[in-house]
């Protein structure tokens, strides 16, 4: 089973000795950020910052830095098991097509036991201690600094929660947030966000947006908010799918949402439509630092906290970071379901370089001309793959994990005045190579064999790659330790 909270979590892996506390006092201006970047770049241990300048408040870090460390956090063996699961419940039918790709999101939502369940105020941990009007202090949390040209300080792993005006569904993203002063917050609310939509939608009605920030989760809640789930499904179902056992809500104070009763701290406020302030500059994922931008400013009315919480937080900025692990398992669960929506798909990765959407690697089972090209055009087409930059398809006897076997054929197998695709399409928020914002080119390579169909008529064919001959194989195989090597 997954853990409940955040602090069950930390002590596991204090027990196992992958928690390392900081006693020593550290300062959240650029030197948190220094160490961390350095442990988990290092695959080192989660950290407790227990002396942290500024605040009376333990900072987590590096929790989810290794793949090893979510997995145990999610009470899973690894990042395949999150597919399988998938796998399992879909299967026999595995429908084809968007239709099949919500209908399967349908079948995870009615199972028993993965709806959140509605715990009262007395039950609720992260509501021992509530503040609000003046009293509130953003101050006293440690929000960080992480970067020299950053524009302030930011809690990196806050998970927001608002929801449509109109439909009334909820959502659950994960947004930086610059701390402007001691009761407002920046909500870093990209273009394709749910998030940003819902407060247009506010803004059309000419009313205030309810929103809550919950810091400290219990784990599989984290993961979710991570997931790029379609926008009409609860993340909180998900978490509950994941985890085994329903994520406990509690109602807020002051706004009409609920979060984790087992948070370490919550954040409430109402967003004034039309409020905006300068926010970033940031060194964000991508490794280079997003430009300053107007983004909505939310104050906030009130905090609600555990009585000695734990604010959890992470570091971003050239990769690898923590981002890597939490990447990996998004990528492995929604395998099965690309396949529904992409049937030619065996396998894909979404290298870490290339910050999980700007390059995606593909196998199919080629049959028949430009099959590479119909894929490309398919994942440009399913959700938010749409803002892949780079597909690079590949033949299914290739390992698309093997970053070096993918390069031999990327290399070899091109001919690049045929082979390649280009086309302009939407783009990342965050991408700052397109000469103008929110859209720009993209490129498609066929490193798959070619077909005389598709104009490779070359004497002989396409040639066979070279390989060792069985037989000899298997006898160095047996008499590899009269050799010596």
């Amino acid at each position: 089973m997954a853990y409940d909270d955040l602090r069950s979590f930390l002590r596991a892996l204090d027990r196992e000795g992958d928690l390392k506390r900081i006693k020593a006092e550290v300062d959240p201006y650029l030197e948190i950020g220094e160490i961390v970047d350095r442990v988990q770049k290092a695959k080192g241990p989660a950290l407790l910052f227990e002396n942290v300048k500024g605040s009376t408040m333990p900072l987590a870090m590096n929790v989810f830095g290794t793949e090893r460390r979510l997995a145990k956090a999610l009470g899973l063996k690894g990042p395949e098991e999150i597919g399988d699961k998938i796998s399992g419940l879909l299967k026999p039918e595995l429908p084809q097509g968007f239709t099949g790709f919500r209908d399967a999101f349908g079948k995870l939502a009615s199972m028993a036991h993965v709806p959140p369940k509605h715990v009262k105020a007395g039950d609720a941990p992260v509501q021992e201690v509530v503040l609000t009007g003046e009293d509130v202090n953003l101050d006293e949390l440690p929000a960080l600094f992480t970067w020299p040209l950053d524009g302030g300080s930011f809690f990196n792993l806050g998970l927001t929660h608002t929801k449509d005006p109109d439909s009334g569904i909820r959502n659950l993203g994960l947004y930086r947030l610059q701390r402007h002063d001691r009761r407002t917050i920046g909500m870093h609310w990209q273009i394709h966000k749910d998030s940003r939509n819902h407060a247009a939608v506010a803004a059309r009605r000419g009313e205030k947006l309810p929103v809550a920030i919950a810091f400290g989760c219990p784990p599989a809640v984290t993961y979710a908010a991570t997931a790029p789930l379609p926008g009409d499904i609860d993340e909180y179902l998900f978490a509950g799918f994941v985890a085994g056992e329903r994520v406990r809500m509690v109602d807020c104070k002051t706004v009409p949402l609920q979060v984790p009763a087992d948070a370490e701290v919550v954040l409430e406020g109402w967003l004034e439509p039309g409020e905006l302030l300068p926010e970033g500059p940031f060194g964000d994922h991508t490794g280079f630092y997003t430009p300053q931008e107007p983004f909505p400013a939310l104050t906030i009315d009130c905090v609600t906290m555990r009585r000695r919480p734990i604010l959890q937080s992470i570091v971003v900025g050239r990769p690898p970071t923590e981002d890597g692990p939490l990447g990996k398992f998004t990528e492995r669960f929604f395998l099965p379901l690309l396949k529904i929506i992409i049937p030619d798909i065996v396998d894909y990765d979404l290298p870490e370089a290339g910050g999980f959407h700007n390059c995606v690697i593909v196998s199919i089972d080629k049959k028949y001309p430009k099959h590479a090209q119909k894929t490309m055009h398919a994942i440009w087409g399913a959700h938010m793959m749409s803002l892949t930059k780079l597909i690079i398809v590949v033949d299914s006897d290739c390992d698309v994990h093997d970053y070096q076997e993918v390069a031999w054929r990327a290399f070899g197998n091109v001919d690049y005045s045929r082979d390649l695709t280009v086309v302009e399409g939407p783009v990342d928020h965050l991408d700052h190579a397109s000469y103008q914002q929110f859209w720009g080119g993209k490129a498609g390579i066929d490193a798959t064999r070619k077909l005389p169909e598709e104009g490779y008529t070359r004497d002989g064919g396409w040639p066979e790659m070279v390989s060792s001959d069985p037989a000899t194989a298997a006898l160095v195989d047996r008499r590899w330790k009269e050799y010596g090597l």
